[in-house]
């Protein structure tokens, strides 16, 4: 179980980043160019926002699950000292969760807009936010903290 929940994680993560994109630029497009909030867009919010909340609930079990993180809780201020244990114990998976947080809330508020531009601006807002934590909240190849290849 643990090893699907690995391969699903490796693999919705890339869904969540594309779905995410996609309805920050249908949110862009619709507020800056007047567009109506059609149900494709409403379908889209609804779909991010569930990709996100499935890459949560795996994200949660391998998080409990996880060696890394079981050092981490064991070894407290000691394994603050290693960036990896640091990175992965508070910071990524703090981020990733106040990011699904703000997705979910974004969603809901976006869903309870009366006017199409102000549709778009709050799904703009809140997806736009989400993004920008998940980008800081990525074990990039690049990252000081702790890089992981882009697939495994």
């Amino acid at each position: 179980m643990y090893q699907f929940l690995i391969y699903l994680h490796s693999y919705v993560r890339w869904f969540v980043l594309i779905s995410l994109l996609i309805a920050v630029w249908k949110a862009y497009s619709g507020y800056f160019f007047n567009r109506k909030f059609t149900k494709a867009d409403n379908a889209l919010r609804h779909w991010t926002a569930t990709i996100a909340h499935i890459q949560l609930m795996a994200g949660m079990v391998l998080y409990f699950q996880s060696p890394l993180i079981q050092y981490f809780h064991q070894h407290g201020n000691s394994a603050m000292e290693n960036t990896d244990y640091m990175f992965f114990g508070a910071i990524h998976s703090s981020l990733m969760l106040v990011a699904i947080i703000i997705i979910t809330v974004g969603s809901a508020l976006t869903k309870r807009k009366p006017a199409d531009k102000k549709k778009f601006r709050t799904m703009l807002l809140w997806y736009s936010l989400a993004l920008i934590l998940i980008f800081i909240a990525i074990p990039w190849p690049f990252s000081p903290f702790a890089n992981r290849p882009f697939i495994r």
